[in-house]
């Protein structure tokens, strides 16, 4: 685990009891039949957290609704140098962030009524807040700022407003035209209903809303790259989170990242936050209180212990995968699909499968094809670390491919490696027509299978195909230290969010699952459970979906004037 010369050293101790931490929360929160992770067992409807956080005392400032959004159909965001990129405006900026955690529809039911959002989330929850750091921007304010995105109002809220010092110091590390966005988490949301198992559901939902900004400014002819390099407490610090004054009453927010949105694609993405960022921002004017989400919580000590122990400290910069290089060939099937921001618009998560439908062979491969993290694509151009998570596909209903269990293996190094802890008696037999590194390891009816690992949801065996996401845990945690944990579960959430999109463009749906038995997955691979190298994280399911017909939807921002202006 690398860390800049010019901090200081970091206790190794402090290190190695750390990551013992993260991996005795990892085996305590696993499923197993018979047995949950621990959780509060009931739902306590009173007492249900407010979905929208909001800060009173922060002006508020409304971005246009654009009717006409004019992006370009979704296959041209892998190509992004056909889309030209838009300048940066309160009409734009309104764009890209309603296409990645802004509103999308609200359901209704017997008079209760919830709203759906671009960014998917463990149980519709939404832990994740969104926030930017903006230049200033005309018909939104003359100075730059610091805003947190209300995704029910469609507004931003003010939090800062940056002095010309701040500003300096702010734009001396930005491309022009460049601003930051971060994201925060607020664990209480899923540990309300989910218990000691909401941290995992956490970051994975942070790995979704870091895809859905990725996609969205790729909509716009733009590229957002993670900033890997600041601390925990740095990232605090721009957010302000560490105003412990402006959190008194309320559920607190946690940080989780920080990335650049580059405005011109051409430019350099940036590797590191200007030195002395962000001193320049505490020292300027905030405003604004966190509404309380709850009447009352409870703290799950697990949880409190893991967040602890999986902060991120200072970090130098990771090499990254080589952009330039042309993709790899692989075949990519010619379809007739909407606009980029109609498909994102779309997407919904899947609640029920029809048992029928299934996919075409070369469907299927374009689907995993976006999931390699070695293409110059979106999301993957965002992020610098490696791919370090396979996929386990339970392979159902795929025209042209033998039903069984197989393996993409996204990291081909390692292959020999996961080969070895894995059963024996696997075929290990490639693909040779994907062009991927997917292999056949054992062919027959997977889905009992799929649905008893996945909790015993129907939905992982009713699909055209479902997988579990494993991760290189063991060596993610010795080589870039116990924050990582939180990286694998973003990796997945990433390769969930492509999933989606994918799944819409093919005129299927799809879904994540959180819940599934951890080891009854490994034993299905054949791993040793005392050897803890490689765990499952997430699974997902892809099919035909069925519509519960009892459900009204109603238009994502019906509750605002039509074609309102800003202020």
């Amino acid at each position: 685990m690398a860390s800049d010369p010019d901090r200081p050293p970091i206790d190794l101790s402090g290190v190695a009891e750390a990551a013992a931490q993260v991996r005795a929360y990892h085996q305590r929160t696993k499923h197993l039949p018979g047995r949950f992770a621990a959780g509060p067992g009931y739902m306590d409807w009173a007492n249900q957290p407010d979905p929208f956080r909001r800060f009173s005392g922060a002006r508020i400032i409304g971005l246009p609704l654009v009717a006409d959004d004019r992006t370009p159909p979704y296959d041209a965001l892998f190509r992004s140098t056909e889309i030209p990129p838009r300048p940066l405006s309160a009409e734009s900026l309104g764009l890209f962030l309603e296409l990645s955690l802004g509103l999308t529809a609200w359901k209704e039911l017997q008079g209760i009524r919830w709203a759906l959002r671009a960014n998917p989330s463990s149980g519709n929850l939404h832990p994740t807040e969104g926030y930017v750091i903006l230049p200033p921007v005309a018909s939104l304010s003359d100075a730059g700022g610091v805003y947190h995105y209300a995704p029910r109002e469609h507004a931003l809220e003010q939090r800062c407003i940056l002095d010309q010092a701040a500003m300096s110091k702010l734009a001396a590390g930005l491309p022009a035209g460049g601003f930051l966005a971060g994201l925060t988490s607020v664990h209480w949301r899923e540990a309300w209903k989910y218990g000691e198992r909401a941290y995992r559901y956490c970051q994975h939902d942070v790995g979704h809303a870091l895809g859905a900004m990725c996609f969205a400014a790729a909509a716009l002819g733009w590229r957002l790259a993670l900033l890997s390099t600041p601390s925990d407490a740095e990232v605090a610090g721009l957010l302000g989170l560490d105003r412990a004054s402006d959190f008194e009453a309320a559920e607190a927010e946690h940080p989780e990242l920080i990335a650049v949105v580059l405005t011109d694609r051409a430019v350099e993405a940036p590797r590191q936050l200007p030195a002395d960022a962000v001193a320049g921002l505490q020292a300027c004017r905030w405003a604004g209180t966190a509404n309380r989400l709850s009447r009352e919580r409870f703290d799950w000590a697990a949880i409190e212990t893991v967040a602890k122990a999986a902060l991120k400290p200072p970090t130098q910069a990771l090499p990254g995968a080589d952009f330039t290089l042309k993709p790899k060939p692989r075949p990519s099937p010619k379809r007739d699909i909407p606009s980029s921001a109609a498909l994102i618009r779309q997407r919904r998560s899947a609640v029920d499968m029809d048992g029928r439908t299934g996919l075409g062979r070369h469907t299927f491969f374009a689907m995993l094809a976006r999931t390699m993290p070695d293409r110059p694509q979106p999301p993957w151009t965002a992020v610098d670390f490696p791919g370090r998570i396979q996929l386990c596909l339970f392979v159902h209903r795929i025209d042209g491919l033998s039903p069984g269990l197989y393996v993409l293996m996204r990291d081909a190094a390692r292959l020999g490696a996961f080969r070895a802890a894995c059963d024996h008696q696997f075929a290990w037999k490639r693909v040779e027509s994907s062009h991927l590194p997917l292999y056949a390891l054992k062919l027959g009816d997977y889905r009992q299978a799929a649905t008893q690992a996945s909790c015993a949801q129907a939905i992982a065996g009713d699909s055209a195909f479902s997988l579990g996401m494993i991760a290189d845990l063991a060596r993610t945690l010795d080589e870039d230290g116990p924050w990582a944990y939180r990286r694998l579960f973003w990796e997945t959430g990433l390769i969930g969010q492509v999933l989606y999109l994918e799944a819409e463009a093919a005129g299927v749906s799809s879904t994540g699952m959180g819940c599934y038995f951890d080891d009854l997955v490994h034993r299905l691979l054949g791993l040793d459970l005392a050897d803890h190298t490689w765990q499952s994280l997430y699974h997902f399911t892809v099919g035909g979906a069925l519509v519960d017909q009892r459900l009204t939807t109603l238009p994502a921002y019906g509750h605002l004037p039509a074609g309102r202006k800003l202020p």
